[in-house]
């Protein structure tokens, strides 16, 4: 998908340390004019190049306290300067502005933005991915992609409300 104005990115980790935990998965929800794609990479398959392919055309990054966290621990794992090489905006400092605080959970609460997995949080993220890496739960792999695709595509849905 070529000359995508929009890029919302999340990583999944196994920890918060980029010197010590590694990236599980990292969502790319890809839109295009009227169309989107959803792009997900697992463990091994995350590397430099299949990051930065899957955001070839890409005009702007999007991302939740991206500033802080998922583009740092990218720079740190992968060796890629995503905001240096895109134009990038971080979410979080639009809410704060608005005086929506509060982690990413909380601020779409407070907006009404719906979720299907209530009851997972980036801690749960790192248990379901070790079900899935110690006992090959295929289940436990497959809840974090789908709480993984609901944290880029809502990204998507807290932009459009702050009319962003």
């Amino acid at each position: 998908m070529k000359d995508c104005t929009d890029a919302y990115l999340d990583i999944e980790t196994t920890g918060l340390s980029p010197r010590f935990h590694e990236i599980t998965v990292a969502g790319i929800y890809l839109v295009c004019g009227g169309s989107g794609r959803l792009v997900q990479l697992v463990s091994r398959d995350i590397t430099r190049d299949s990051l930065l392919e899957a955001l070839e055309g890409v005009h702007t990054i999007h991302t939740y306290n991206g500033s802080r966290f998922d583009l740092p621990f990218i720079q740190c794992r992968l060796d890629i300067d995503l905001a240096g090489i895109f134009p990038h905006r971080d979410l979080m400092y639009d809410c704060w502005k608005r005086n929506l605080y509060g982690g990413y959970k909380a601020v779409e609460c407070r907006l009404g933005i719906p979720r299907e997995l209530k009851d997972v949080s980036g801690y749960e993220a790192v248990l379901l991915w070790n079900r899935y890496r110690r006992y090959g739960d295929g289940n436990a792999l497959a809840k974090l992609l789908h709480y993984n695709r609901e944290d880029v595509m809502n990204l998507k849905l807290l932009r459009e409300m702050m009319d962003l």
